[in-house]
């Protein structure tokens, strides 16, 4: 083989590699290669997501932060969007990931690439101060339900009316939808509901923060459940969902996850390592 071949055959060689490494590159090396990733939240999601003096703040937010510190050089571009139209964003490419508290149940897990659990989303019920016509779940019947629109929750009262209360003959008066849990919130001080159902997460600072007009309804109702985030479920964003499924074990296991917890809610969660559970709805 005289020179000239030679150098054609390292060339072609040469350019063959670089294709093959081309063909390797995914969702998390066009995020390192641009500086930026983009993550879509609802920060209306009180203590998990919300907006403070302008800023996106909260349980979610600090884990964020903490886990895209082993992205250096990459700059965190977050919106805050409407609940009902953040996963079909998602499917549409408009950002790379959400990072929002989405109650991971067996459709959504199907649909989507999700992380481990981020925090407990069992269902409790929140009640106005002194309402003694609720004591239990089994109270919701002949009662009006506030939730918001497109959410788990509402998935989960619908599940409980079916298992628990129809065989009794019995059924929930009616279930308005708002667009966002601030608005069930008010609609139950106002008397527009009587119960709002949510995770326990989320009750417990409600109840903290406004003892004069809410009371939290234990024991939570139907199956354990967890919130996660989710990525695109494809080759293209699998690495980056593993990226933020290491950042989250490492926060469990050096003990901030803990801390964050203790933090934003008051107590701390006793979560899986490493996987998210089957879902029980």
């Amino acid at each position: 083989m005289n020179t000239t071949n030679r150098f054609k055959k390292l060339l072609c060689v040469a350019g063959l590699s670089l294709t093959a490494m081309g063909a390797q590159a995914d969702l998390l090396d066009d995020i390192k290669d641009r500086g930026e990733i983009v993550i879509a939240t609802e920060a209306r999601y009180e203590p998990f997501e919300m907006l403070e003096d302008g800023k996106i703040v909260g349980y979610g937010k600090d884990i964020l932060d903490e886990i895209l510190k082993d992205l250096p050089g990459v700059e965190l571009k977050q919106l805050d969007l409407p609940f009902q139209g953040i996963l079909a964003g998602l499917n549409a490419k408009r950002y790379d990931f959400v990072a929002t508290s989405l109650m991971v149940t067996q459709k959504r897990l199907d649909a989507y690439a999700f992380t481990n659990p981020i925090a407990d989303a069992s269902l409790a019920m929140l009640k106005r101060k002194g309402d003694d016509s609720i004591n239990s779940p089994e109270d919701m019947a002949g009662k009006v339900a506030g939730v918001q629109a497109g959410s788990a929750q509402l998935t989960g009262v619908l599940d409980y009316q079916k298992a628990v209360l129809e065989p009794k003959g019995e059924s929930v008066k009616d279930i308005k939808e708002f667009t966002d849990y601030n608005e069930a919130y008010a609609a139950l001080a106002s008397r527009r509901v009587d119960f709002v159902p949510q995770a326990i997460p989320n009750l417990a600072p409600i109840v903290k923060k406004r003892p004069d007009m809410f009371e939290l309804v234990q024991p939570a109702f139907g199956p354990t459940a967890y919130y996660g985030w989710a990525g695109r479920k494809d080759d293209d964003s699998k690495r980056l969902v593993e990226f933020f499924n290491q950042g989250l074990l490492k926060l469990q296991q050096n003990g901030k996850l803990a801390e964050l917890q203790q933090k934003w809610f008051g107590f701390t969660m006793e979560l899986p390592e490493g996987e998210m559970p089957a879902p029980q709805q």
